[in-house]
């Protein structure tokens, strides 16, 4: 398992020397990638990754990715469940890192769809979850319903929201309504 981040600081680091290719001719993560957004090995474009579209991109997600989201919400994690060498990972100490330590638990995704904003804040507080914000979230659930099956309470949720003042997310609601009025 790993974590991206950054740190800015102007003291001199010395590199860290390369990593051994310790991959070989395993293809796991290339293969499960859902969106295909691991182009080859070391290679990520990551404007078909599902963390990326679902946490850091704001705006719209385009249309041809949206149904192999699934009904993932908050990120993807696929390719790190499969490598064989997450076998061999250790859980941290660091709480912010522990998985499903957040209070949503398992909820139903239409009365993740109902909060409004000042219920996904009190909802959300201390979650990386905000990083979405709340247009975000509201979107992803949109895409995840959509992908769901035509559940009367999903279509009603989403015709409950579709008069939004934001055009993007007015326009996914209505992908949504129109894949489970005409499913496959």
């Amino acid at each position: 398992w790993f974590f991206l981040g950054e740190i800015f600081t102007d003291l001199p680091l010395p590199p860290d020397p390369p990593i051994a290719n310790h991959c070989g001719h395993c293809r796991a993560c290339l293969d499960v990638c859902p969106t295909g957004a691991l182009l080859g090995p070391y290679q990520l474009d990551a404007r078909r990754c599902i963390a990326y579209l679902t946490i850091e991109q704001s705006g719209p997600i385009p249309v041809e990715l949206r149904p192999l989201i699934g009904n993932r919400i908050f990120g993807c994690d696929d390719c790190q469940l499969v490598c064989p060498w997450n076998r061999f990972a250790r859980l941290t100490p660091e709480a912010d890192f522990h998985r499903h330590r957040d209070r949503l638990g398992a909820p139903f995704l239409v009365s993740l769809f109902l909060w409004n904003e000042a219920g996904f804040s009190r909802h959300t507080e201390g979650s990386p979850i905000r990083r979405a914000g709340y247009w975000g979230w509201l979107r992803n659930l949109a895409v995840a319903l959509g992908n769901g099956p035509a559940d009367p309470a999903a279509i009603d949720a989403l015709r409950g929201r579709i008069d939004t003042p934001q055009d993007w997310l007015r326009e996914h609601i209505q992908w949504a309504l129109d894949r489970l009025r005409n499913p496959g």
